[in-house]
């Protein structure tokens, strides 16, 4: 029999700094999150666990479209509807009518960069940290429509080079700067203000994708700068699959106009002519998941009512101890960049893929991810790093969650199996 290093032991090497204000109560979020008592999940960054109070409001409005019909249900249901987009709002320093509604942040991505109209002879400049969907499209407009598309230069930790950026931006050409605030390939936190302080200096517009960040660290919209943020809900919001918001500055609705108006946010005016909502809203479309919007309205408020500040400072402590417990196990690389300061960890495993962890693990109980590079080439392609295991907690994980994840890694990095 392998000895194993313990959980308790490399834990203990990255203790919890404390955290301003009211403190996390886990037990509590435990309570209410079923999933939380059948197996340590840690998947929040590809779909956390919902609450009761989540999956409560989604059955229910679905129980009235039962009894009512989906437009009547709706109807009903509208000043609650309403309520969702002062919510997110609210939890990003925003005003409800900069607030458009998606079912994803790839969806919400695509219409709000479509909404620009990026022409040859303008430029964007994306992140190494980019998702695939967010790449694919614009590397689709690249070939389609003769636009120049830069990798935005980084540094030794792989953030966003804010020196060389504004080296970039200063010849003139007018650009878009899309941003990953965090990546789905690693633990990064990109400098999002900062950034945000160069691309205004130089006229450029600003798109934060926040899929990772909002719920999970604190995201104000005007600290950051951003012209459009785009973000999902089924991640450290905890709300339903099929949901997602955006923010788009009111200042920039003039010339933010939709490829595709739609009855929800446009009015047929004559033979040839529209009107475009004021809002935000132009950019959404008449059909949407009413129930899992209800959600989605739910788990905002929890969110905010838990404190983002409490939550982010316990999700980045949860992050430090998994990654210092897993860099004291021997055959385990973290595989972070360096001063890396989020809940999302990845590492790799001497001798066994990705994929196969995930898979050992689960028969453990315990619930993580592989991402391949073909989900970041700019990032894990570009590191030569074909696959990761991805670990990301909530504040619905105990030090018995942390321990199983540690000791599950352990085992098979010894080649314990089950």
């Amino acid at each position: 029999m392998n000895s194993l290093p313990t959980a308790d032991a490399a834990l203990a090497a990255a203790p919890a700094p404390p955290v301003d204000g009211p403190p996390i109560d886990v037990a509590a979020e435990r309570r209410r999150t079923t999933g939380s008592t059948l197996a340590s999940h840690f998947n929040a960054a590809g779909a956390a666990l919902p609450t009761h109070g989540v999956v409560a409001a989604i059955v229910e409005h679905l129980r009235l479209e039962e009894t009512k019909g989906g437009y009547e249900a709706a109807a009903e249901r509208r000043g609650r509807l309403d309520d969702v987009y002062a919510s997110a709002a609210t939890l990003i320093g925003a005003e409800s009518t900069e607030i458009a509604l998606f079912d994803s942040a790839s969806t919400g991505l695509r219409v709000m960069l479509d909404a620009l109209r990026p022409q040859r002879g303008q430029r964007i400049v994306a992140s190494s940290s980019t998702y695939v969907s967010h790449a694919l499209h614009l590397m689709s407009l690249a070939r389609e429509q003769g636009i120049d598309l830069v990798i935005a230069p980084y540094d030794e930790r792989r953030r966003v080079d804010i020196a060389a950026l504004e080296a970039l931006l200063s010849d003139g050409v007018p650009s878009i700067v899309t941003v990953a605030h965090v990546p789905t390939s690693s633990g990064l936190v990109e400098p999002a203000a900062q950034i945000g302080e160069v691309v205004r200096r130089y006229g450029g517009t600003y798109i934060l994708d926040a899929t990772q960040s909002v719920g999970h660290l604190s995201v104000d919209v005007e600290e950051i700068g951003c012209d459009i943020l785009v973000t999902t809900g089924r991640k450290f919001l905890r709300a339903p699959r099929g949901t997602g918001f955006a923010y788009v500055r009111d200042t920039l609705q003039d010339r933010l106009l939709p490829t595709a108006p739609d009855v929800r946010g446009a009015r047929w005016t004559s033979s040839a002519s529209w009107e475009l909502d004021a809002s935000a809203r132009r950019y959404e479309t008449w059909e949407g998941a009413v129930a899992a919007r209800l959600g989605l309205g739910v788990a905002l408020d929890e969110a905010i009512a838990r404190g983002i500040p409490s939550t982010a400072q316990w999700l980045v402590a949860a992050g430090e101890r998994l990654r210092a417990g897993l860099a004291g196990l021997d055959g385990v690389a973290v595989a972070d960049p360096p001063g890396t300061r989020s809940a999302i960890v990845t590492f790799v495993i001497d001798g066994v893929a990705p994929a196969d962890a995930v898979v050992e693990l689960a028969r453990r109980g315990v619930r993580v991810v592989s991402v391949p590079a073909t989900h970041g080439q700019w990032d894990l392609g570009d590191r030569g790093v074909p696959s990761v295991v991805r670990a990301s907690p909530h504040v619905y994980n105990d030090e018995a969650d942390l321990a199983a994840l540690v000791d599950g890694v352990a085992a098979i990095a010894a080649g314990v199996t089950r």
